[in-house]
């Protein structure tokens, strides 16, 4: 790096779908823009009701998937007859959704007795759904929503009665008819127009869409560069910038793996000059990510989705999440600094780094939306609406940037203004415009797939009462232990994790296991929706399938599952501090001044302890009877009762006074001193 700021726009930009066939990539780059200019206007001029907003914003993205996804994968031409059945399932997409918005009126009037036409569509969007899962996510999604039917299906006096004889006493059910279901996931309100694609037709797709304007106009590598400014210098930098970079962009791209291929490409191999093996930066990577899943104020696109299913406004889950997010990038952070530490590293030269000063006053634009965005949510306004205001911003405070440099900085340095400069610069913005406008689009397909396609399964959830049947088998399994209920919620999301997106998961988990963790084992609401959905982020780091790990991997050259082990130790807070949440509501739900600052500060103790004896070293190398001593005292923290929890504490603070004590001297000043990054070269 050298000292000045990179945060300019690329002076590239290429459109999603370029790889494509000319005539493909001009219908994605269509598409794609009239997508995302449809969702603006309902955000910012005139909202939709439920059967428009959501069935309009599902046909554009079926399209899309058929255009960007040939059904014979990108390696082999789609051919004669690939052109045929992708063409007619871009037509049966367009016609799935504008089937509904078009005859709404009379659907509604039918009010169940619907007509052949009516079970046609249904059964035809049902089927390009699913295809368009498989293409766009994987065939596990599809597979399970394929069974999710099948199941309805089967029963006595199902579509399938005998099938119904061989499922399980538990899970037997009386089975539906095709018009039934047909009704319930086409027709209705809690099927493939349910709740989950109503969240991804609106909030997410607004701030997917703020993102891609980030993204586009350069803002990206503007919180990157401020990131490496800002930690660069100290023991192990580039690895705690990726921890802070990455968790910020995060947050708004609403995927790790994404978040991984691009910051990653940055900070994996700085990780790597400075020392960390392959296998680490790649880990570091991935679990940094990760958090930015779980980091306000977005959360990816957690936050929406918990507010809509708990009823509790988005602004309060956001200010709930804040400590457990910083209790998770600190134990990422501690667990850098600490392999830094081990190894001796320093941090980057000053001379190789961004400067603080020159980075702001390169980007400092790229702060107002950020700031509008946080002012407009505290005012309580309609998260959709502040994703439309923030994306305005975006666009506004690039074209003041402009404008500034045309009109009075490159004046100075003795550049005139000329027409030439004017129009080029308006052509360049007009571009960055309609790249974002189609790279919003792009980045949705997936969530709204996934969201489709999770519609799908609650809605069989609700017709086969299986959630009630999936708790009872919970709390049985279980023997009513809650440590029990939530290790099985545990296995449940990673092994969920391994074929679905975060948001899918997370949607199907909290519809199965969610009644059991609020009635049967007395776990608060909002603390069982955080639970779940920060489990169902642990297949991003968690062997075998780790796929944030092996997008580290990829980037690192290193070996995936070595880089997924490194992964999962770096993001132990993911398991931890659920657990915390539980046994300690008040870090969520406040209370007591008193309760909840001693609460978080035992948290805080537990994490660096435990961080500590995993790595086996915190001021000082930790001998094995420590390491052993911090694990039942940890446990004892996470106790509700506050006597154990303070005696756990205690042997906490003894353990790490002691290796303060050991560690006390002149080598931790000596590894706060720059180096030239070659003498580091491992």
């Amino acid at each position: 790096m050298d000292n000045t700021a990179t945060s300019a726009p690329p002076a590239e930009i290429r459109f999603p779908g370029s790889d494509q066939p000319r005539v493909v990539m001009l219908l994605i780059v269509a598409v794609g823009i009239a997508l995302s200019l449809f969702q603006l206007y309902a955000a910012g001029v005139e909202p939709l009701g439920l059967f428009y907003q959501r069935p309009i914003h599902l046909g554009f993205i079926l399209v899309l998937v058929f255009l960007l996804y040939p059904i014979w994968g990108h390696q082999r031409g789609r051919g004669v007859i690939g052109w045929i059945i992708d063409a007619a399932l871009v037509v049966a997409g367009a016609l799935s959704g504008g089937y509904i918005s078009w005859n709404i009126d009379a659907i509604v009037m039918r009010a169940g007795f619907w007509t052949e036409t009516d079970i046609l569509m249904g059964i035809i969007a049902t089927i390009t759904v699913l295809e368009a899962s498989r293409r766009a996510i994987g065939l596990v999604m599809t597979l399970i929503g394929i069974a999710a039917i099948i199941y309805a299906l089967a029963g006595s006096r199902g579509a399938l009665p005998g099938l119904g004889e061989w499922l399980p006493g538990i899970l037997e059910h009386r089975g539906n008819s095709v018009d039934r279901l047909v009704g319930q996931l086409y027709l209705g309100q809690e099927g493939i127009f349910g709740l989950p694609l109503g969240v991804a037709a609106t909030y997410i797709f607004m701030f997917v869409l703020f993102g891609a304007f980030l993204e586009v106009t350069g803002g990206g590598r503007f919180f990157i560069d401020l990131a490496y400014a800002a930690v660069g210098r100290r023991p192990g930098g580039p690895a705690k910038a990726a921890v802070l970079a990455s968790a910020g962009m995060g947050s708004i791209s609403g995927s790790a793996i994404a978040n991984v291929v691009t910051t990653g490409a940055f900070t994996i191999p700085l990780m790597k000059r400075l020392g960390y093996r392959p296998a680490q930066a790649g880990g570091i990577e991935a679990a940094s990510s990760t958090g930015g899943q779980i980091t306000p104020p977005l959360m990816g696109a957690g936050a929406f989705l918990i507010s809509e299913y708990t009823r509790i406004p988005y602004i309060d889950i956001v200010v709930m999440s804040i400590f457990p997010a910083v209790l998770y990038l600190g134990t990422v952070y501690l667990f850098v600094h600490i392999v830094a530490m081990k190894a001796g590293m320093k941090g980057i030269s000053r001379d190789e780094l961004p400067q603080v000063a020159k980075v702001l006053a390169s980007g400092w634009q790229y702060l107002i939306p950020l700031g509008v965005l946080i002012w407009l949510l505290v005012n309580d306004l309609s998260p959709m609406r502040v994703g439309f205001w923030a994306i305005v911003s975006v666009i506004g405070v690039s074209a003041l940037r402009a404008a500034i440099d045309i009109f009075i900085l490159e004046p100075r340095a003795g550049t005139p203004v000329t027409m030439a400069r004017i129009s080029g610069a308006l052509a360049n913005g007009g571009k960055m415009m309609l790249a974002a406008l189609v790279l919003g689009a792009r980045n949705a397909v997936s969530v709204s797939v996934a969201c489709a396609v999770a519609g799908i399964i609650v809605g069989v959830v609700g017709l086969t009462g299986l959630g009630l049947k999936f708790s009872s088998m919970m709390v049985a399994f279980s023997g009513g232990y809650l440590v029990a209920a939530l290790a099985l919620v545990l296995v449940a999301s990673l092994v969920l994790g391994m074929g679905l997106p975060v948001t899918a998961a997370y949607i199907v988990l909290i519809v199965l296991v969610g009644p059991a963790l609020t009635e049967e084992f007395g776990i608060p609401l909002i603390i069982a929706h955080l639970v779940v959905f920060w489990y169902s982020q642990d297949s991003n780091v968690t062997p075998p399938i780790a796929l944030a790990g092996f997008a580290g991997a990829a980037i690192a050259g290193a070996k995936p599952m070595e880089t997924s082990v490194q992964a999962w130790k770096f993001a132990k807070g993911l398991y931890l501090i659920p657990v915390f949440m539980v046994y300690n509501p008040e870090i969520i739900l406040g209370g007591p001044i008193p309760v909840v600052l001693w609460t978080g500060a035992i948290a805080i103790l537990a994490l660096v302890a435990f961080a500590a004896a995993i790595e086996g070293w915190l001021f000082a190398p930790m001998d094995p009877v420590s390491r052993m001593l911090v694990v039942p005292a940890t446990i004892a923290v996470f106790h509700p009762v506050y006597a154990v929890e303070a005696a756990g504490a205690a042997v906490l603070l003894a353990v790490l006074a002691m290796n303060w004590v050991k560690g006390r001297g002149a080598a931790g000043a000596k590894a706060e001193q720059p180096a030239p990054v070659e003498k580091q070269t491992r």
